[in-house]
């Protein structure tokens, strides 16, 4: 039982993971060739997706780990 659910594990880092990558190259980019003045203000932004990105990951897996694997079942 406990192998299936670290099975479970693995969709919601490895997501969580590409996502974050994914956007530090994009803002990366992004930030490098703008002005001095508009890289602080868009800096807030990468910061805010990565922690929203972060707490999800951490709430799925305490899903997973209260034995609900499907999300579906609230609804």
């Amino acid at each position: 039982m406990k192998k299936e659910k670290r099975k479970g594990y693995f969709a919601p880092i490895v997501i969580t993971v590409i996502l974050l990558l994914y956007f530090a190259v994009y803002f990366g980019v992004l930030i490098s060739l703008l002005p001095m003045v508009w890289k602080y203000v868009l800096l807030i932004f990468p910061v805010a997706f990565a922690s929203v990105l972060i707490y999800v990951c951490i709430d799925r897996i305490k899903e997973i780990r209260s034995g609900e694997e499907d999300d579906l079942g609230k609804y």
